[in-house]
């Protein structure tokens, strides 16, 4: 079964999502924002969300994490909590 490591921030606007993978990309670190910005409990640890197995998370999660390149930064990614910026730090197919 497939599983990868991920981390995330939720916020409830697109624009704020678009606005904060600004920053990251600017520079500024994932961890930090995440820390700061995140809707999601996960953001207390810089929006780590350990890992999991496909299947584990809402479709529009898996999509991302399990077919997109590893360490970018990904989205907004809408789903029913919010907006997410979606980071895939490994996999394992």
């Amino acid at each position: 079964m497939k599983s990868a490591s991920a981390r995330h921030l939720l916020v409830e606007t697109e624009t704020q999502c678009n606005e904060l993978k600004q920053r990251i990309e600017n520079g500024e670190k994932f961890e930090d924002i995440a820390k700061e910005f995140s809707k999601c409990p996960s953001g207390a640890q810089g929006g780590d969300l350990g890992t999991f197995f496909q299947g584990q998370m809402v479709p529009e999660f898996d999509a991302v994490v399990f077919n997109e390149d590893l360490n970018v930064v990904h989205g907004p990614v809408q789903t029913q909590f919010g907006y997410h910026l979606l980071e895939t730090t490994a996999r394992n197919d």
